[in-house]
């Protein structure tokens, strides 16, 4: 059996902040098991690690709950238990579309990944923390500088990032029994190939454009490492409950 913490699932590994937090946790020593839709990024990013059969392209669509079913029989079947979930998976499809303009299909879009996805995938890792032996391990949630304050024209996404940390908490206090630690990260302007908009420009709350400060997505994937205890040795009895890391000179402290 792998000694713990080694095994870690991440969603949405195929690029950007899940692609960055893979090749970290990668390079920190776990074993991880690539989730995503495009199974060609997926075997990308597990070339590009060079970590041979420590990382497991898995392509999955975590909206459908038969997909989310089988990514975790394969990490039973593979490993025999899991330390690690970051439930990273995510959209932003519908950001700058006018809030009487969107569609149901827009916000049913949006829902299905950012949230429905994310308790699907939470609670098939609960359930095999749980009962695995030694019980127990980490589940931390991708929510957002949005779970905070959001954007113009970003009602789902916002949504569904509040949404998120209400799922943390809950996590948190159900998951105590079975010592399961779960924590929530939130982002802001991570520079990837979704968000390099914003570093030529975004709409901002008083209806102007303007460019924003980025900070290198591999700051973000330290960071995730960090939650994750590899690096800072952090025993299941404590937690990173809430982290936030985001470009210094963002406009999102203070008004404007």
């Amino acid at each position: 059996m792998i000694a713990t913490p080694k095994v870690a699932v991440v969603t949405g590994a195929g690029s950007g902040i899940g692609k960055a937090a893979a090749l970290a946790l990668l390079d920190a020593g776990h074993h991880v098991v690539l989730a995503g839709r495009r199974a060609a990024l997926l075997d990308a990013v597990a070339r590009e690690s060079g970590s041979g059969r420590r990382a497991l392209a898995a392509p999955t669509d975590v909206t459908r709950p038969d997909s989310v079913d089988a990514l975790f029989a394969l990490v039973r079947r593979e490993f025999g238990r899991l330390d690690l979930l970051f439930n990273n998976a995510g959209t932003n499809k519908t950001q700058g579309v006018p809030f009487e303009d969107l569609t149901f299909q827009d916000w049913t879009d949006v829902v299905d990944v950012n949230l429905t996805g994310m308790f699907l995938c939470a609670q098939a890792a609960f359930r095999i923390m749980k009962d695995q032996d030694p019980r127990g391990g980490r589940i931390i949630n991708n929510g957002s500088i949005s779970a905070h304050a959001p954007r113009p024209d970003s009602a789902p996404y916002t949504a569904t990032k509040h949404a998120v940390t209400g799922l943390t908490r809950s996590l948190s206090l159900d998951g105590r029994k079975y010592d399961i630690a779960c924590g929530q990260i939130d982002i802001g302007n991570a520079l990837t190939d979704l968000s390099s908009a914003m570093a030529r420009g975004v709409k901002q709350a008083d209806g102007s454009v303007a460019a924003e400060p980025m900070m290198d997505v591999r700051q973000v994937a330290q960071a995730v490492v960090q939650m994750a205890a590899q690096m800072a040795a952090l025993p299941l009895d404590a937690n990173i409950q809430f982290l936030t890391i985001m470009a210094t000179r963002m406009p999102f402290v203070g008004r404007g």
